[in-house]
């Protein structure tokens, strides 16, 4: 206990690697107990790795994890710990479901950790006015701004009370606003909860300070660790960037010089690059920007602040003629925009934070590649690719792919892709988040020359404080209005700060008060402010016994059912695909797939042209419901023109001398030419043949007086079931089971690997519940769903087609939901050992459609089938369906009749959940 208080987690020879990648190197590493930990250091050292193995998410590779005074690879400790701790992955939002409110993301959680109604909403009251979301409850939180989003997360992770808070990059991508306001109320959190643990992960060197203890990593290794001040002494320097870069090995920063910025020399004849006057742009009721001026000359570097959601990039858009203006005018170096002009577009150079290059493209092909998009001559683009190369040193990585290149490298080749067209304008938007303080110090340098000899315009929008120092001018926007556009430090000395962060949350927080004092609805802070004051009295939670962690709860299960269902009600296309689409599919298969052999045309080609020969033809067409007579033949020309262009299904030739060899009592041999493209179309052919002979035979011989001896014995056919032998009431009951089978499995395979894709999935990691609550908890309502399209799929039948239920409809409603939850069970079981939506979907259309089409009854019984078909057939619970729906259609049977068919497919329910459950990993590997 006593290690418990000292230290809150405990790492030794912890190794970690993602196939030949090291991420963490045998770190050894003690984070005390009781205080705000910050990691920190760029994308890539490993500080996203450390914090998933202390919450438990990712499983320990190679040496120990200690947190909270256990093992962490004990699955018991982390079991009964993990209500104990409360993990914010990184990215915004993403351990949220964007599709639920905020009351709903919040009860969802609350309801997790087992807790009451009255308890869910006295925290969820609690949370939500400490952090302005009361006003946002019924809001979804996919339309939350990146502020409010960690805002949320962040009231998702303390509905429990957690000893040790972990944070992976929280305030990434967030405004300096929403940032100092999320780590205000963390530190009045934390004077409510002295006894609580923080662990944060950052790469922002200035938030950095507000902590306690700090840990500064570097590929996979712990460089220092101590308190801000200690770090900053060790090293002799002023500032945490400073600290870092003479913390990492020589080889690393070996040459290295920090940026300097030439003046801008700007006399009366240097152009304007870019000008707007009242540019606006309207989404319906809402002013994304509003009425915005201002003017950047040719090689200025201008940088662009505002808050999230304030405007930046739609502003960017009609600067750039991606986007229409709604009102006003913009110009790029003296022409109007116009938005229809490719001309335009080629005289501006674009990189987006997230690295637009093609993964499965080398360096050069991505070179080449955008050349060529941008319609460089032939000649021109070795030349410019070369000289891309060579600017910005790319030579030793050209036949490389992106991903396998370091974040600094990789930053260069989008840069070098943005300029391979010799642009005039370069927009930059966040270029160099996450990235080092060297990598983004060689990044400005390239900027810098861009600017200074080139005379490329550069506009830049960051996050980065001392990055938003190094421009020449720069803009302050907010709510879709500019603020205040001048130099750095004349805006600081406008707003009389002391930093750059300073003055612009005062701006911030001066346009949000006169935004306040003109609403109407003055009451309603703005989203980004989230209307937190900062004397608010933040959250007093008495800390009552945690939930019980029992081993599997009712509570957890039906939380994930109510949320899996809310996600249904909200998402139409799966609505219409489970609803509709069965309709549709049963309609296209019940009437477009036919076993029926009818209207078969058919000629004659009679080279008798006797009495008897016309009996016999007339024979034929005397059985219209099989046959469609034709022109006759003259001729074999005719007869193959006619049977090649499908004309003729058959085709029956009489032989010369016909009728006097049959009257002669001779063999005659009549020809039956069948067209056998289709074989099993041309063996029923032929049997109807061959009994249409069989009765011509027959009526001939009682013509001709032969004796009743002669045909005393004769076969009478009696269909039972399927009087009609018709296709209908065959294959209607075979579709029902088949649709299903199909698109339950289709739509449940979607459930699990959409949370591997958004992320959420890291919920199943580190909160108490159990695999086979998550699985069954996300599968009742896919049941539910099926069921009713059970039952319309039986409406239909009996409707639209006309087949009724002459057994038992409890039975078959009995066997559809055993076989709901079968196929259901086929879908989770598909989804949890894929990674991506469309594999997870191939998988369940593969493992349903094939096994049930072919082996398992659809148009030929199991019985007839041999070796690994008959097993696949005897074993594949579709088989028994198809029985059961068969024999309650068809043949009138219930429940006493059809048990040997219930039983395999109760067998098979147990054995398909108890693999979807072993197969779901608790942790990542």
């Amino acid at each position: 206990m006593s290690q418990e208080i000292l230290s809150v987690a405990r790492v030794s020879a912890l190794t970690l690697r993602y196939g030949r990648i090291t991420a963490l190197d045998a770190l050894d590493l003690e984070l005390p107990a009781g205080c705000m930990i910050g990691l920190i250091g760029p994308d890539g050292v490993g500080k996203s790795s450390l914090l998933a193995l202390l919450a438990g998410a990712r499983k320990v590779q190679e040496g120990e994890v200690t947190v909270l005074g256990g093992n962490m690879r004990d699955k018991q400790h982390r079991s009964r710990i993990g209500p104990r701790i409360a993990y914010m992955p990184q990215g915004l939002g993403k351990n949220l479901y964007p599709t639920l409110s905020v009351e709903e993301n919040l009860q969802f959680f609350a309801r997790l950790f087992g807790h009451e109604a009255k308890e869910r909403r006295r925290r969820i009251d609690d949370l939500t006015r400490s952090t302005g979301l009361h006003l946002f409850l019924t809001r979804p939180a996919g339309k939350l701004s990146g502020g409010m989003k960690q805002k949320l997360g962040l009231c998702c992770a303390l509905i429990h009370d957690p000893d040790l808070l972990i944070l992976d990059e929280p305030t990434t991508g967030v405004d300096p606003l929403a940032r100092a306001q999320f780590w205000d109320l963390i530190s009045r959190i934390r004077v409510d909860r002295p006894h609580m643990s923080v662990i944060v992960a950052t790469s922002y060197m200035d938030e950095a300070q507000r902590f306690d203890w700090l840990v500064v990593m570097d590929a996979g290794r712990k460089l220092a660790t101590g308190t801000s001040q200690e770090l900053l002494a060790l090293t002799a320097s002023d500032s945490l960037d400073a600290t870092y870069i003479e913390l990492l090995p020589e080889e690393k920063k070996r040459g290295y010089q920090p940026v300097e910025i030439p003046t801008l020399e700007v006399d009366a004849d240097t152009d304007i690059a870019i000008e707007a006057q009242s540019l606006t742009m309207r989404f319906g009721d809402f002013v994304a920007v509003d009425h915005v001026n201002f003017r950047i000359r040719r090689g200025e570097i201008f940088g662009f602040l505002g808050s999230n959601g304030c405007g930046k990039s739609t502003t960017m858009k009609m600067l750039t003629g991606l986007l229409p203006a709604s009102e006003g005018q913009a110009w790029l170096f003296g022409q109007k925009v116009d938005p229809r002009d490719i001309d335009t577009r080629r005289r501006v150079g674009y990189m987006s934070q997230a690295f637009s290059l093609y993964g499965e493209l080398t360096v050069h092909q991505n070179l080449v590649l955008h050349a060529n998009l941008f319609q460089l001559a032939k000649h021109d683009i070795p030349l410019r690719v070369d000289e891309m190369v060579k600017r910005f040193e790319l030579d030793k990585v050209l036949d490389d792919l992106p991903e396998s290149l370091p974040l600094g490298v990789r930053q260069r080749l989008s840069l070098a892709v943005a300029m391979v067209h010799k642009p005039e304008l370069l927009i930059l938007d966040e270029p160099t988040s996450g990235v080092d303080p060297i990598a983004r110090d060689n990044f400005w340098r390239l900027l810098v020359e861009l600017s200074r000899r080139d005379r490329v315009t550069i506009f830049i929008s960051t996050h980065f404080m001392n990055e938003a120092e190094r421009c020449d001018r720069m803009s302050m926007m907010h709510a879709g209005r500019v603020l205040d556009s001048d130099t750095p430090a004349a805006l600081v000395e406008k707003r009389g700060a002391a930093t750059l962060e300073e003055a612009f949350i005062g701006y911030l927080l001066e346009a949000e008060a006169e935004a306040d004092q003109k609403s109407t609805a003055s009451q309603i802070p703005s989203q980004e402010s989230g209307g937190s004051p900062a004397s608010a009295n933040l959250i007093d939670l008495p800390r009552p016994n945690a939930p019980h962690n029992r081993h599997f709860s009712l509570q957890r299960l039906l939380c994930y059912m109510w949320r899996e269902t809310l996600e249904l009600r909200r998402d139409p296309v799966r609505a219409a695909l489970a609803l509709v689409g069965s309709l549709i599919l049963m309609c296209v298969i019940g009437f477009g797939i036919s076993m029926d052999v009818e209207d078969l045309p058919y000629a004659i080609l009679d080279r008798d042209q006797s009495p008897l020969s016309h009996s016999y033809a007339l024979n034929i067409s005397g059985a219209p419901h099989y046959f469609i007579e034709r022109p006759p033949l003259t001729d074999y020309k005719e007869l193959d023109r006619r049977m090649r262009s499908g004309e003729l299904a058959l085709a029956i030739e009489i032989p010369p001398g016909f009728e006097r060899d049959v009257l002669r009592g001779r063999n005659v041999a009549i020809g039956a030419w069948i067209d056998g493209a289709m074989p099993q179309r041309a063996e029923t052919v032929q049997g109807y043949v061959q009994g249409i002979h069989q009765q011509w035979l027959q009526e001939q011989a009682r013509q001709s007086g032969f004796s009743a001896s002669a045909m005393a014995a004769t076969i009478e056919n009696r269909y039972r079931y399927n009087p009609d032998i018709q296709s209908l009431p065959a294959m209607v009951p075979a579709v029902i089971p088949l649709l299903l089978l199909m698109l339950p499995a289709m739509l449940t395979a979607l459930s699990v690997v959409r949370e591997k894709e958004m992320g959420s999935i890291i919920n199943l990691y580190v909160t108490p519940v159990t695999r086979a609550e998550f699985l069954i908890g996300k599968q009742i309502p896919y049941i539910g769903l099926a069921m009713i399209n059970f039952l319309l799929m039986i409406g239909l039948a009996i409707t639209l087609f006309g087949v009724p239920i002459t057994g038992s409809f409890p039975t078959l409603a009995l066997a559809a939901l055993v076989f709901s939850v079968i196929a259901t069970g086929m879908g989770l079981l598909a989804s949890t050992i894929t990674k991506s939506q469309i594999a997870a979907m191939f998988f369940a259309m593969i493992g349903t459609l094939i096994p049930a089409i072919q082996f398992s009854g659809l148009t030929n019984p199991v019985s007839s089938l041999d070796g690994v078909g008959r097993f696949i057939g005897d074993i594949y619970p579709a088989s028994y369906m198809f029985t059961i729906s068969r024999g309650v259609f068809s043949k009138a049977l219930d429940l006493r009749d059809l048990i040997s068919s219930f039983l395999p497919m109760l067998l098979s329910v147990p054995v398909i959940m108890g693999l979807a459950i072993v197969l779901l990993k608790k942790q990542e590997s």
